[in-house]
């Protein structure tokens, strides 16, 4: 019972003194955080005393004793603690650091060396050390300490990860490069991490070192995966994707995968718009054969890819047009027709009725595509929308309404049915019931979706500003007519109809709007020159208008696309941002201008 109460007491006296530790410890933290060096200085000496082996006494004590500038007290503890444990080479630092703020700088440089001569053969220590000299920001030393620790260790890769770390806070981006590769040797694991600091530091030029050492390295030696793969990534970052899919395909066929790597660089060269080194690259993963589980995607994105080259081209011929129609027939008699293949027909009867301009094949197609069973919904939704598209364009109102409904009222508040409604909402403006379809686009205006909004304000505006200038509202149901043929591809009866609206209503203020109009027509007809001169038109006689930006923007990307004429494209694009500066167009027009004068943009 005795021992027992013995016990109690002991463990209550230890429990008293480790409270009381931390109360004196609390109070040298609120000291030092205040400033008060001198009172911090005697916590800590306090605890220092009682606690020899706390190097984090140790430090704040000597950090107030050089803030107070008590210069002999500190070497002297230094000194001490030196006596008392010579192997820890870091308080040769710290007794350097004494020496700096006494301006001594020779005798500082010598402990530091000193500090670095007594390393021993042990990683922690060798880490240790060098750190200690990166919060004084000394990166020679803590360089020459990891270059030291290698030849103490025999591994000259050891610490190269370090030292690329320590070569890039000093700017010196040929050694950091260099270190980096060494770490990359010693652990390829790490390629992503390093590809992320050259990602976050990098400069333009600083690429060119990188792809000057890879060279040279796999000229020594060129199996070495994880430098093919880093070369790939640096072509991939200067968006040069043709080299970047020579480096895939011969790592590919090294390590003989499954074409996996070469498809995701065509996926990454695709959304570039890089589109013949995506085809590149999807067709030598289709070459693979059945065997690889992506040849069904390939085959997939390699049409989608052409299609969509053919498509922002605006350069194509009709045979060009007939040989991707064949590829695309190709691929459905090899895959079937089903729900699996729903993505391709729907695009093939794009082609047909938007291209090849055969209506009933896309019909045709589409009707097949709803009569498969557990289509995706969303894909049954778009070739929905697609066929009342062509409806339309046939003149069968009612089946477009309906089809458009039926999309409408099955994606309530999902950006699909507000598609669907604006739809529905512009065949009624085609129509003439300008009320309905006001009243539509005024709910439009909320979308979840810029461009839908965007477009539902823009219609909404225009119809109430021209329903309001006229007793009756036949000027803007001609327009309205027009703009119908227009979407219908029925361009002469549009510009017939167009040219008896400004006979019937001179200097109307729908001028503007009828000449824009005639500039959509020429352009759908790939008669640029035309269409330049309608929007120039615009631009010099409607600068106030509100059309006057979609002229301007359109203008520019005729020059540049078509006319080949980039000074006046830049010009204009330049015009389009100071002059427009509120314009929806005026962030890309800016963009475009970058590009075109050969600014790097990411």
């Amino acid at each position: 019972m005795t021992n027992m109460r013995y016990f109690l007491t002991m463990l209550a006296l230890l429990a008293g003194m480790v409270a009381y530790g931390q109360q004196d410890a609390r109070l040298a933290q609120q000291y030092f955080q205040n400033g008060e060096y001198e009172k911090a200085a005697v916590m800590y000496e306090k605890l220092f005393n009682i606690n020899p082996d706390n190097d984090f006494y140790f430090d704040r004590y000597i950090d107030c004793l050089l803030a107070t500038e008590a210069f002999s007290e500190c070497e002297k503890i230094i000194k001490q603690q030196i006596r008392r444990n010579p192997s820890n080479v870091n308080l040769y630092v710290t007794y350097g650091k004494l020496y700096e703020r006494q301006y001594r700088e020779e005798e500082a440089a010598a402990q530091y060396q000193q500090a670095i001569a007594n390393l021993s053969k042990d990683p922690f220590i060798i880490t240790r050390l060098a750190n200690a000299f990166v919060v004084l920001t000394k990166y020679d030393q803590a360089i020459e300490t990891y270059e030291r620790g290698a030849v103490l260790l025999k591994d000259q890769n050891i610490f190269a990860y370090n030292l690329g770390e320590l070569y890039r806070r000093k700017g010196d981006i040929p050694r950091m490069v260099e270190s980096y590769l060494n770490a990359l040797d010693a652990n390829a694991d790490r390629i992503g991490t390093v590809q992320t600091i050259f990602q976050r530091y990098f400069l333009t030029e600083d690429y060119d070192e990188l792809q000057r050492q890879l060279y040279t390295r796999l000229q020594k030696n060129e199996n070495t995966p994880h430098f093919i793969e880093l070369l790939t990534w640096v072509f991939v970052q200067r968006k040069d994707y043709k080299n970047a899919l020579r480096q895939v395909r011969a790592l590919d066929r090294r390590l003989r995968e499954n074409g996996g790597r070469v498809y995701q660089l065509g996926e990454i060269a695709a959304n570039d718009k890089d589109y013949e080194t995506a085809i590149e690259a999807y067709e030598y993963v289709a070459q693979k054969g059945i065997e690889s589980p992506f040849y069904l995607e390939a085959r997939r994105e390699s049409l989608r890819v052409k299609r969509t080259r053919l498509a922002d081209g605006y350069n194509y011929t009709r045979p060009e047009l007939l040989a991707l129609e064949k590829e695309y027939e190709t691929f459905l008699n090899e895959f079937g027709r089903s729900r699996i293949t729903a993505g391709i027909i729907l695009e093939l009867a794009e082609l047909e009725a938007l291209y090849l301009n055969n209506l009933d094949k896309a019909i045709e197609l589409l009707t097949e595509l709803l009569a498969y069973p557990n289509v995706d919904k969303n894909i049954e939704a778009s070739a929905k929308l697609s066929l009342a598209d062509y409806y339309l364009i046939k003149g069968e109102i009612w089946e477009s309404t309906l089809l458009y409904s039926q999309v409408d009222k099955a994606f309530k508040e999902d950006p699909m049915g507000h598609e669907a409604r604006f739809r529905n909402a512009r065949l009624s403006y085609f129509t003439g019931d300008f009320q309905w379809a006001q009243a539509q686009f005024d709910i439009l205006k909320a979308s979840t979706s810029k461009l839908i909004s965007n477009d539902a304000i823009d219609m909404s505006v225009f119809i109430m500003d021209n329903l309001g200038l006229d007793t009756t509202a036949r000027a803007l149901q001609m327009f309205a007519e027009a703009e119908l043929l227009v979407f219908q591809n029925r361009f002469a009866e549009a510009f017939r109809k167009l040219d008896s609206l400004l006979v019937l209503f001179p200097k109307h203020a729908l001028d503007d709007d009828v000449l824009y109009l005639k500039g959509r027509i020429h352009y759908k007809k790939r008669d640029y020159a035309q269409a330049a001169v309608a929007f120039q038109k615009i631009v010099d006689d409607y600068a106030t208008e509100i059309k006057a930006d979609n002229a301007l923007f359109e203008l520019a990307q005729i020059y540049e696309r078509h006319l080949e004429d980039i000074d006046k494209a830049k010009e204009l694009y330049e015009k389009m941002f100071v002059e427009y500066s509120g314009s929806t167009f005026a962030v890309e027009a800016r963009k475009r201008y970058r590009i075109l004068r050969g600014d790097t943009i990411q």
